[in-house]
């Protein structure tokens, strides 16, 4: 076939072909997003609690930061986001040769697939856990091979065996979890470390870190060549529409991710935002107080209705419905209909539950409105 055409629809001639791993994947996305949902119900929702989305807003201080650097948008942001970078080592007591930043944890996990796993090469992770891993790893030719959860939970030691099984490039673990919110005390985290074949990178996840208790993180020093940590803005910052994350790890493999990123890929907006958020303690601290006590109110809005919500230690909370997936999901179908957006786990038995992010108290009295109005459309 001359240039390297495929045939396409009606034997018509294309005038390009994918790469072997792209073409023989399906067109998917981890997830749809509210506004698709929304362009198809033909309506906004009143309360957006599916996507655990920090409701309570970013720090003013960092509004303010963006908002100034927004007058120098005509510039390409710090390649090196230097300024950021050493906050994040002063505020995290590692070197700035320790932190990478970038769009978000998605993306870091991104390049780290590609940095790490050639095609065929074995990656561990739970069944049901954060599906952009996944999609990453499918998307460069990797291999998952998946292990249940055990009570809710990933399950650390199941993980390690994995890995030792089948030789495993990366280790997936998010600590506290998505999609049941539930968390490992740090000390079995360190733990798991010692049980990993040497081959093995762990990825530890820890989005929804700053939510935890204290003792749920991990003592690991950042030279530790067994794991790479991943932290967000999106999460306890409330920036997740400027897309930024960071990784802390080994600085032999920081260094390497220089090799295939985006060196442009961090505005000079979500570099401002970033730097002033990490900078106001006071605000965190509040985002925290609100997101504990919407915690509490989802609690008793479930238990209200006759449902249980699971302890968590993220700014969501996992709803046990009670019933198998086939109810949750009509019970989220239904909530859509009453304008509430809310997710659920995609997988058995964790698929059981509803997924709710925390939110202001308008969004939570939306909740309370429309859960007994769901539930009693599915007698």
């Amino acid at each position: 076939m001359r240039g390297g055409g495929v045939w396409g629809f009606c034997g018509a001639m294309t005038r390009f072909r994918f790469a072997p791993i792209p073409a023989a994947l399906p067109a998917t996305v981890p997830f749809t997003g509210p506004e698709a949902l929304e362009r198809r119900r033909g309506a906004p929702f009143r309360a957006r609690l599916g996507a655990n989305e920090n409701g309570f807003g970013p720090s003013p201080q960092a509004v303010a930061a963006m908002a100034r650097a927004a007058e120098e948008v005509w510039k390409y942001g710090d390649p090196d986001s230097h300024d950021l970078r050493h906050a994040l080592a002063a505020h995290h007591g590692v070197g700035p040769e320790n932190i990478m930043v970038g769009e978000g944890i998605d993306g870091l996990l991104g390049l780290l697939v590609r940095l790490m796993v050639a095609p065929g090469e074995v990656v561990v992770s739970s069944d049901g856990a954060y599906p952009t891993f996944n999609y990453h790893v499918a998307g460069f030719g990797g291999r998952l091979v998946k292990v249940p959860y055990r009570h809710d939970a990933e399950d650390p030691e199941a993980l390690a065996a994995a890995a030792h099984r089948h030789g495993a490039r990366l280790v997936y673990l998010a600590n506290p979890d998505n999609p049941m919110g539930s968390w490992h005390p740090g000390r079995r985290i360190e733990a798991m470390l010692y049980a990993l074949p040497e081959t093995s990178l762990l990825v530890l996840d820890e989005a929804y870190a700053e939510f935890a208790p204290s003792d749920a993180i991990p003592r690991i020093d950042a030279e530790d060549g067994r794991v790479i940590r991943f932290r967000t803005f999106s999460k306890a910052h409330a920036m997740a529409g400027a897309r930024i994350g960071y990784a802390i790890g080994p600085a032999e493999l920081i260094a390497g991710f220089d090799r295939i990123r985006n060196h442009f890929g961090i505005g000079r907006i979500a570099q401002a935002g970033a730097l002033a958020a990490l900078g106001d303690a006071d605000w965190l601290a509040h985002v925290l107080a609100e997101t504990a006590a919407a915690r509490a109110r989802i609690a008793a809005i479930a238990r209200d209705n006759g449902l249980a919500a699971l302890p968590s230690a993220t700014n969501f909370v996992a709803i046990d419905c009670g019933r198998d997936g086939a109810f949750a999901r009509a019970l989220l179908d239904a909530l859509a209909q009453e304008g509430i957006f809310v997710r659920m786990p995609g997988v058995a038995p964790m698929d059981r539950c509803i997924r709710v992010s925390c939110g202001p108290e308008p969004e939570m009295a939306a909740l309370a409105e429309a859960l007994p109005r769901a539930l009693g459309a599915l007698c």
